[in-house]
């Protein structure tokens, strides 16, 4: 299995795979690690699980934890959202945390499970036939060929040779407007556990100003700037200390990292064909208000995993691999959606757009009703797989739409399922929900009865591990029943992603194999992409360099 780039949507994908026990090879362009810089710094709830399951705690452990994001308008403040659980997860909503050291914490994990990275390898070409992948890399030494049975590209925006093997297009669409982004160490009482958004304030009249708190008193402030802004200049006249000062005032502060990005929107399409699929910045740019690019990545990432692992491990049906790319360009399409009509928002294109903002801005100083238009960023949510051709739809339980801001959806099929601690026999101390169904397949009913049911009824349709729970027995103090309103005769069918399969009756066990074997590719899935022939381990061969 090879891995194409070591940022941490490459680096999550290797320990995934590796968990699943496949042997993994990783590549990147790079002499080595940066250390400097911190890039992507919000890291949410359900990518923070992600990495936990994988040892790699101290994302959560040392992120600065934040749980409300505040909008303002000038000087007055429109609304805060606070982020809601529907489960109880240990994990904070969000932290804020340095890519570069989320980085190095992956790294450590990767070390520990047997994985390096091997740097100074540029990936010139890529090609891929019945009997898996060939990836050809230029090294200082001279060219090197690596084989696997598939690959995941994670070679972030500038990866097209990624993008010509799947025959993707990566269209989309560009903002004029720059970001200026600061990253400052500074003694800022009352903002530390905060997200704050500004519209025109008096710092940056006629644009927008976002701070972000990090660990170690480091605030990350993004100013929107013009198209012809000079960073060079600014500092050499002094702007960017007058900058800093209009937000700050007299206290002492220290610029640990400043640069200036211009954002685009662009989704490749597909997202894989046949043994390579296109993993996060590879696949997908979205600008970062609502924090949808890495935290996307990673489920990316996961997604990619569970499959490949089931499809070479004969668990899957023949439309599995395949079904990455639906569902990821779904939730793709979703970001960019989403994080297109804040920028359109942010930043007006047309005279009517500029009079409806103003409108709208103006109307929620007073109104409720006009605030919850006012677009600051819809933060990161994990995507639904409502529409999949993987999932089972529910008549009872049907996808209500998306949620309002800081809720999670209701559970229904397609849906993450909440995160619960729960108490399994065989296991010491406390086992959480998602936890246990990323080992495979998981059956969850009322009574012990209907749970070994429900088991038999799905390992008809996969010889991959699957997990019965009852709830009688499992969920002593009713907080899963809870989380999912759980009611009376249900089936609920997990996937290893810990996404909901299916709600079914429990008396209906020929409807939960057929569920299984859908949720697994069995069944055709949507955006078909051509499949080689028979899938088969073609080996890893060891870099050279």
């Amino acid at each position: 299995m090879l891995v194409l780039g070591a940022g941490p949507v490459g680096q999550t994908a290797a320990l995934l795979l590796a968990r699943w026990g496949l042997p993994v090879t990783v590549v990147d362009a790079r002499p080595e690690r940066e250390a400097v810089g911190s890039k992507a710094i919000v890291q949410q709830r359900d990518v923070l699980d992600v990495w936990e399951d994988l040892g790699a705690h101290a994302v959560a452990e040392e992120g600065l934890t934040w749980d409300t994001a505040r909008t303002f308008y000038r000087d007055h403040e429109l609304f805060s959202v606070g982020l809601r659980d529907r489960g109880a997860s240990p994990l904070p909503p969000f932290v804020n945390l340095s890519q570069s050291r989320t980085e190095r914490i992956l790294d450590e994990r990767m070390a520990a499970a047997g994985l390096r990275v091997h740097w100074n390898h540029e990936v010139t070409a890529i090609d891929q036939d019945d009997a898996g992948v060939r990836v050809r890399c230029a090294t200082p030494s001279g060219p090197v060929e690596l084989r696997g049975s598939y690959a995941v590209a994670c070679l972030g925006p500038h990866g097209r040779v990624a993008r010509e093997a799947v025959g993707a297009d990566f269209g989309g669409a560009s903002f004029d407007d720059r970001f200026l982004i600061c990253d400052i160490r500074a003694d800022l009482a009352g903002w530390e556990r905060e997200r704050r958004f500004y519209f025109d304030p008096a710092w940056n009249p006629g644009r927008q100003i976002l701070i972000h708190p990090c660990p170690d008193s480091v605030y990350r402030i993004d100013w929107q700037v013009p198209p012809d802004f000079d960073l060079e200049r600014e500092e050499a006249q002094g702007g960017l200390d007058r900058r800093i000062r209009q937000i700050i005032g007299e206290r002492p502060y220290e610029i640990v990292w400043h640069s200036v990005y211009r954002f685009h929107t662009r989704v490749a399409d597909p997202m894989g064909a046949g043994r390579v699929l296109l993993a996060g910045d590879c696949a997908h740019l979205v600008a970062p208000f609502g924090a949808r690019g890495l935290n996307s990545g990673v489920h990316d990432a996961e997604n990619a995993a569970w499959k490949l692992a089931f499809a070479l491990n004969g668990w899957g049906g023949p439309h599995l691999v395949e079904s990455y790319s639906a569902e990821r360009l779904a939730a793709a399409r979703d970001n960019a959606e989403v994080t297109g009509a804040t920028m359109r928002f942010l930043v007006p294109r047309t005279e009517e757009e500029h009079a409806h903002r103003l409108r709208v801005l103006e109307s929620a100083r007073s109104d409720p009703a006009a605030a919850a238009r006012v677009d600051s960023g819809r933060l990161f949510e994990a995507f639904w797989y409502t529409d999949s051709a993987l999932t089972t739809p529910c008549a009872q339980r049907p996808f209500p739409g998306r949620p309002p801001r800081g809720e999670a959806p209701e559970p229904c099929p397609g849906v993450l399922v909440p995160d619960v601690p729960l108490h399994v026999e065989d296991r010491p101390g406390v086992t959480r929900l998602r936890a246990l169904a990323r080992e495979g397949v998981t059956v969850i009913a009322a009574s012990a009865h209907g749970a070994e049911a429900a088991r038999a009824a799905a390992q008809r349709a996969t010889a991959a591990p699957v997990t019965a729970l009852a709830l009688e027995e499992a969920d002593p103090d009713g907080a899963l029943a809870a989380a999912l309103d759980a009611r009376p005769g249900e089936v609920w069918l997990l996937r290893p992603d810990a996404h909901i399969a299916a709600v079914l009756d429990e008396d209906d066990t020929a409807a939960v194999t057929a569920a299984a074997d859908t949720c697994l590719g069995g069944a055709p899935a949507a955006g078909r992409i051509p499949r080689p022939g028979k899938e088969q381990d073609g080996g890893v061969l060891p870099a050279r360099g």
